[in-house]
């Protein structure tokens, strides 16, 4: 099994990137937090990988950073959620804060990530809740994105723009810019979600 990459970047988008290694392009599934931290096209990228093999089908998942890998494989232990959704969840969520959303038994986040109900989200704490020591977060390990130092509204809206299907990075941009117009609002979700809305489209 393929369980390292390391290569040239050929091209990515927020759910895919293809990895050139010794002549030969790999076409991989990434999340939108490995997206936002690998670098431009055409640099060398390393990513961790979780090959998946289904019938005759061969697919590739990467990952920048080891410990998104571990939370990626964990989430699969979970009945209903296959690859492709996992990764949806990791687009949708921080892995830090996803996991500290499973170990506070804090439904209400899960439930805002694509494709998580409220029965996915209960089995997701009931199983994993007592199962991500090796996944601890220290409290001053910097976040993914540029907007968490505003807080948690912040946080929120990025992730319901994301999951409305903005890419990440203009997401951010658009927040940010809402942040700096109204500061006021930095603070309030529905405030700083609309500002950031009128000045995306």
């Amino acid at each position: 099994m393929i369980a390292h990459l390391r290569g040239r970047l050929l091209t990515k988008s927020p759910n895919q990137a293809i990895v050139e290694c010794a002549g030969v392009g790999y076409e991989v599934a990434i999340s939108v937090t490995t997206f936002t931290s690998i670098p431009n096209e055409g640099s060398e990228i390393a990513l961790h990988i979780y090959t998946r093999v289904a019938e005759d089908q061969l697919a590739l998942f990467g990952f920048a950073e080891l410990h998104e890998k571990r939370l990626f494989e964990k989430l699969l232990t979970i009945t209903g959620i296959g690859p492709k959704l996992a990764i949806t969840v990791l687009s949708g969520i921080a892995p830090e804060r996803l996991v500290n959303a499973i170990r506070g038994s804090d439904h209400a986040t899960l439930t805002k990530i694509p494709g998580i109900g409220k029965k996915t989200a209960e089995r997701v704490v009931l199983e994993l809740k007592d199962k991500l020591d090796d996944l601890a977060y220290p409290s001053a390990t910097p976040q993914t994105t540029t907007t968490t130092h505003y807080g948690p509204a912040a946080e929120d809206a990025l992730s319901a723009l994301v999951n409305l299907g903005y890419p990440r990075p203009a997401a951010q941009k658009a927040i940010e810019g809402a942040i700096a117009r109204h500061p006021e609002s930095a603070a309030d979700f529905e405030s700083l979600f609309r500002a950031a809305m009128s000045s995306i489209r």
